[in-house]
């Protein structure tokens, strides 16, 4: 039996002679080198190895106080939370948690999860934002509006106050502190 390039088969099976294929342990750690090298290369062009896998997506329903607040639990990985109902975004990213306005600062279309380029995008006019509300190109002149949060850690759930949004261009100072930094690992 021959291969398409003419050679027969025990030339194919017998990897005996491969330098790259002695021993098992030799191809484990050719393959982990392979794999560190991958993310120092993302490192190195300013790509953390954290923010190049997916986001994880998922819809939720928060629990609705009486004060306008929304509460949900908190996020144990990175990843958007998207509660339809309250009109919500809840996002962790590079452990920052984040809470937005689901309707696109534009003209108020909700927004979506664009899991190829990793980023939200709104699909009426397509203006897209990275994982931290930042705008990134489209239609739209600003970031996604945040709403304030808070964590209530002996609860180990995040409220956010669904009446305090806040724009980039008109509140700057309070859209960069509606975060909740968690401490690097």
């Amino acid at each position: 039996m021959t291969n398409m390039t003419g050679s027969n088969q025990s030339d194919v099976t017998n990897c005996d002679a491969c330098p790259l294929m002695s021993d098992r342990r030799t191809f484990l750690s050719a393959a982990f080198s392979l794999g560190v090298a991958a993310l120092g290369t993302l490192a190195a062009i300013g790509i953390p190895a954290r923010s190049a896998r997916a986001l994880t997506v998922r819809l939720v329903s928060g629990r609705r106080g009486q004060d306008h607040t929304v509460t949900y639990p908190f996020p144990a990985e990175d990843g958007a939370q998207i509660d339809r109902d309250n009109g919500v975004i809840l996002v962790r990213w590079q452990n920052v948690v984040y809470a937005f306005n689901l309707s696109c600062p534009h003209q108020n279309t909700a927004l979506r999860w664009d899991g190829s380029d990793k980023r939200f995008q709104c699909p009426k006019h397509h203006s897209q934002y990275q994982p931290d509300g930042t705008f990134i190109k489209g239609r739209a002149t600003r970031n996604m509006d945040r709403l304030s949060l808070q964590r209530d850690v002996t609860k180990n759930t995040v409220v956010v106050d669904i009446d305090k949004m806040y724009q980039s261009d008109k509140n700057p100072p309070d859209w960069a502190a509606a975060v909740i930094k968690l401490p690097q690992p």
